[in-house]
C-alpha cells in the first residue's frame, strides 16, 4: 500500500498540471476579445452621435435610434467628424447626392457643364425645310418656236456657269427674220424704218447685239442659235430633249443659284409674338452633328394655315459650300429679339 501511494500522488499532480495549462490556453483569446471590445466601446463612447439616418434613404434623419418609417430598417448613427455615408447630402436639407459611375453616365447620356451667369432669352424651336431662294431661280425658255439640234447640258443636277452654252435651236421664224434683216440692211437708205423694225424683232427674241453685228458683218444667216445660261447655278429641272420640237414660252431648264437658300419654318400662332423680321435664327441637321447654320428671319407669312394653325417663317442662310440642299429638314431655333 505504501508502495502505491507515491504513484497515485504523481498521477494526481500530472492531471492537475494538464488542467491548469489547458485552462489558461482557452482563456487567452477570450481575454484578448474582451480587451478589444472594451477598447472599441471606449472609442465609440468618445464619439458624439449627431443623428441617425435611414441607410436606404439618407435624406431621412432622426434625433434618436429606431427603425426607418418607410422600409423598417434599423437607423444608422452618424458620428461627429465622420464622413457622411454614400448617398447622403448633409449640407442641403431634404436632398441627397446621386453618384453615377462613368459607365452609367455614358449609358444614359449624362452631360455636365460649369454653372455660369448669363442672360437667357426666349427662343422658339420648330422644324424647318431647306428651299430654293425664289429670287435666284431662273427658267430658261425661247420666245419662238423651233427644234433643239444640240443639247450641251443633258442631265439634271449639273452645275453651270453664266454664259455657258445650254443648247442650240433651229427656228424657221428666226431664219426668216434674219433674211428680212439682211434685205432691210441693203435698203437702209430707202427704208430705214423697216431696218429698225427688223432689228427690234431680233432684239425682242433675245438675239444679242454681238450676234446682230456678226450678221451684219458676214451677210449670211445662221441656221441655228445657241442659247446660253444667264446665271451660274445648278440645273434643278430639265425638259429639253435633243431633236424635240419646242414652243415659244415652253420651260426647258430650271437653274437655281444655291449659294444662298431659304429655310421655311412652321411657327404656331401662340408663338408668333416671339418672332420678328430680323430675328436671329439657326438650323441644325442630323447628318451634320455639331454644326449649326446662322441666318436671319426675312419674311413672316401674313396668313395662318387653317389645318396646322402655323405660319410660314422664312430664314435666309448663306450656303456657299453647298452643305444645305433643297428639301432637307432640320431643327430650327429662332431667338426672341
Amino acid at each position: 500500500m505504501k508502495t502505491k501511494l507515491p504513484w497515485i500522488l504523481t498521477a494526481v499532480l500530472a492531471i492537475a498540471l494538464v488542467v491548469v495549462v489547458f485552462g489558461r490556453t482557452n482563456d487567452a483569446p477570450h481575454a484578448k476579445s474582451t480587451a478589444a471590445s472594451g477598447h472599441a466601446g471606449h472609442a465609440a463612447a468618445q464619439k458624439k452621435v449627431l443623428y441617425w439616418i435611414d441607410p436606404m434613404h439618407p435624406a431621412y434623419k432622426s434625433d434618436k435610434s429606431g427603425k426607418a418609417p418607410d422600409c423598417g430598417m434599423e437607423l444608422v448613427p452618424v458620428y461627429a467628424g465622420d464622413a457622411a455615408p454614400a448617398g447622403a447630402q448633409t449640407n442641403v436639407s431634404g436632398y441627397s447626392a446621386v453618384k453615377l459611375t462613368p459607365e452609367r453616365q455614358q449609358l444614359i447620356g449624362v452631360q455636365t457643364g460649369v454653372a455660369e451667369t448669363r442672360t437667357i432669352g426666349r427662343s422658339v424651336r420648330t422644324v424647318g425645310r431647306v428651299a430654293v431662294d425664289e429670287t435666284r431661280l431662273h427658267k430658261i425658255t425661247t420666245k419662238f418656236d423651233g427644234y433643239i439640234e444640240r443639247l450641251n447640258v443633258n442631265f439634271t443636277g449639273k452645275e453651270v456657269h453664266r454664259g455657258q452654252p445650254l443648247f442650240s435651236i433651229y427656228s424657221p421664224d428666226l431664219l426668216a427674220t434674219q433674211q428680212e434683216y439682211l434685205i432691210a440692211l441693203k435698203a437702209a437708205k430707202q427704208s430705214p424704218l423697216l431696218l429698225d423694225a427688223t432689228r427690234r424683232r431680233l432684239q425682242l427674241w433675245d438675239i444679242s447685239a454681238a450676234d446682230i453685228r456678226e450678221l451684219e458683218r458676214s451677210g449670211a444667216t445662221r441656221k441655228s442659235l445657241t442659247i446660253s445660261s444667264p446665271v451660274s447655278g445648278v440645273v434643278l429641272n430639265k425638259t429639253a430633249v435633243e431633236g424635240a420640237r419646242v414652243a415659244a414660252g415652253e420651260p426647258l431648264f430650271d437653274i437655281a443659284d444655291l449659294s444662298r437658300v431659304w429655310i421655311l419654318a412652321d411657327v404656331y400662332e401662340s408663338e408668333m409674338s416671339s418672332v420678328r423680321t430680323g430675328s436671329r435664327a439657326s438650323i441644325g441637321l442630323t447628318y451634320l452633328p455639331g454644326r449649326t447654320f446662322e441666318g436671319t428671319v426675312t419674311f413672316i407669312a401674313p396668313t395662318i394655315d387653317p389645318m396646322t394653325r402655323t405660319a410660314k417663317v422664312r430664314i435666309e442662310i448663306d450656303n456657299r459650300d453647298g452643305a444645305l440642299k433643297p428639301e432637307m429638314f432640320g431643327d430650327v431655333v429662332i431667338q426672341e429679339p
